[in-house]
């Protein structure tokens, strides 16, 4: 029987950094191949990579490149993949096919969160996770990272869900799913370009000692899934909550005028959200990422030493 990490090619400082005990942030790879134009997408990806680094912790961006789930790129791999214009957005589903038919995708959080967990790297950092789309009553528009966040064991620090999303409805799916959603230095939920959704979460930490614990006690109960850290953006990069609002009923108005649905859905409407703000909104989920990159390597770096 072969290796559960086997179907996967790590990169050699994430192995050695795994097999050493030492800290390891996953980073997923859908922000540079969906989330943000050339060249902000490979300006960040380097940024956030070089974040973790100077926290003490090893990056490992998640992307499959040429039918190969590749956990942590090399420099030039990263570069490569933010210039590509044939890279598909995957979600956990579309691993298999795309692996089989030997192509390259960006990685969601679900996608993310699945490789990680099978590489053993127990902490992931992104932007905003997926959650419940508005209409969804609908729609039935719900994101897989919310199931996978109760089946893969990784523990997810974002700023909140994306504000484009129905937040309390996304909350309550997790509630049922069991999945424990910390707020970082906040009572409650950030909205991803704001820094509070006004929806309370049940436990807080102030610390990245206070997170290794909650993710080490987690692990020690047996408990299955992930752990959800909301860390909201920094203040002086938060965004006008009713402005962006308004921003977000005319994208999400468009989209559906368009027709654009399903996986085509948030990237369209970050884009939109990028046009009419003139930019606002790139420059707070820039800033964003990193914050959460270096409380996610903070928070691997107090695991590693428990």
């Amino acid at each position: 029987m072969s290796s559960p990490a086997a179907a996967l090619a790590i990169a050699p400082a994430v192995r050695a950094a795994l097999s050493g005990g030492g800290a390891v942030v996953a980073l997923e790879s859908t922000i540079i191949t969906h989330g943000m134009p050339w060249p902000d997408n490979v300006e960040t990806g380097r940024a956030v990579e070089a974040a973790v680094r100077a926290e003490g912790a090893v990056p490992a961006t998640i992307a499959v490149l040429d039918g190969v789930p590749r956990i942590g790129l090399s420099a030039a791999e990263l570069e490569a993949l933010a210039a590509r214009r044939d890279v598909v957005k995957a979600s956990r589903r579309d691993l298999g096919p795309v692996v089989a038919r030997g192509g390259s995708a960006g990685t969601t959080v679900a996608a993310t969160m699945f490789l990680a967990a099978r590489a053993g790297i127990a902490v992931f950092a992104t932007g905003g996770i997926g959650g419940v789309h508005r209409g969804a009553q609908e729609s039935f528009d719900i994101s897989a990272d919310l199931l996978e966040l109760a089946h893969s064991r990784v523990a997810v620090i974002c700023a909140g869900a994306k504000s484009i999303l129905d937040i309390p409805r996304t909350l309550e799916v997790l509630e049922t799913q069991g999945v424990p959603v910390i707020g970082y230095g906040t009572d409650e939920f950030p909205a991803f370009f704001a820094r509070s959704s006004g929806c309370r979460v049940e436990h807080r930490c102030d610390t990245p000692a206070e997170l290794a614990g909650v993710i080490a006690a987690h692990h020690a109960l047996g408990l299955p899934g992930g752990v959800l850290i909301g860390n909201p953006l920094p203040e002086a990069a938060a965004q006008d909550a009713a402005a962006m609002e308004a921003a977000i009923v005319r994208a999400a108005a468009e989209a559906a005028a368009q027709g654009i649905a399903g996986k085509a859905l948030t990237p369209f409407l970050l884009a939109r959200l990028v046009a009419l703000t003139e930019g606002r909104s790139l420059a707070a989920n820039i800033a964003l990422i990193h914050n959460n990159a270096i409380l996610a390597a903070r928070t691997a770096v107090a695991l590693a030493r428990r």
